[in-house]
């Protein structure tokens, strides 16, 4: 029979488990600051992978347009609906289109568009990279004399970065659409008069600051979603779970970038 554990040695079994948990938490995280060394040193050397970035731009942005534009537009809609009683009560209806301008461009377009790309692209690179690695595809890329992390890492951390930008201005559009189709629902507006109105109420500190966080939205999902492809462990149950850590990953990465970005913006 198994010896019955005391009290006292549960308790040191749970200490020794969180140490390492917490050895295992801060192993990782010096790995992916190198693996971000690595990429900031590898882009900048020739040859440069230009038609691989261009497909994986295709990849990234322009297979992401339905979704980024759907959840954008239903976004404006029901952010309008929703405001509209509290503002009607105020009897500042008047001020609908300013506030949603002010409310989707500035925290929720981005963010909203940042965590589609973690579930959807993440997800795609962390298992893309790692069902490459498990099946041995880049270890004889390696003994071929070519450096796979040019090829796959940079490419598609390249794209990532350029392409949540631009489909997160996409879906700031089409959210504004979506609340002048919702706001017609009880009001009658003019779609000139309803952007004339959203875009007064802009200004520069609210949207150069949402243009620059995206930036880093888009390298923090695709440099975590190549990461944890990339270091995927052997055996087929490694691929799902490089998929799986590398959106809840890249999620967190986004909230803790965009409570950064608000606090600069906040210090402005």
């Amino acid at each position: 029979m198994e010896p019955v554990l005391n009290r006292y040695q549960r308790a040191k079994i749970r200490i020794r488990e969180k140490k390492s948990q917490w050895k295992g938490f801060f192993y990782n995280a010096g790995d992916l600051v190198a693996f971000m060394g690595r990429f900031f040193k590898e882009v900048w050397r020739p040859p440069y992978e230009v038609r691989e970035v261009l497909y994986q731009c295709y990849l990234v942005g322009y297979k992401s347009t339905f979704l980024i534009g759907l959840t954008g537009f239903i976004m404006g809609v029901v952010l309008t609906i929703q405001t509209r009683p509290s503002m009607a009560a105020f009897g500042a209806i008047s001020l609908i289109p300013g506030m949603v301008s002010v409310s989707v461009i500035r925290e929720i377009g981005p963010v909203i568009t940042a965590i589609i790309c973690a579930g959807k692209v993440g997800s795609r690179m962390g298992a893309e990279l790692g069902s490459m690695r498990v099946t041995e595809q880049i270890d004889a890329m390696e003994v071929s004399a070519i450096n796979p992390y040019r090829y796959l890492v940079v490419t598609r951390v390249l794209a990532t970065t350029l392409m949540v930008p631009l489909l997160a201005i996409f879906a700031d559009a089409i959210a504004l659409l979506g609340g002048y189709i919702a706001m017609n629902i009880h009001d009658a507006t003019t779609v000139h008069h309803f952007f004339i109105v959203a875009m007064a109420h802009l200004e520069f500190i609210d949207i150069f600051p949402a243009i620059v966080k995206t930036f880093f939205f888009g390298f923090v999902v695709g440099i975590i979603g190549c990461y944890k492809g990339y270091n995927a462990s052997r055996g087929t149950e490694s691929v799902g779970i490089a998929a799986n850590s590398a959106v809840v990953a890249a999620s967190l990465g986004v909230f803790i970038i965009d409570l950064i970005a608000a606090q600069i913006t906040d210090l402005l």
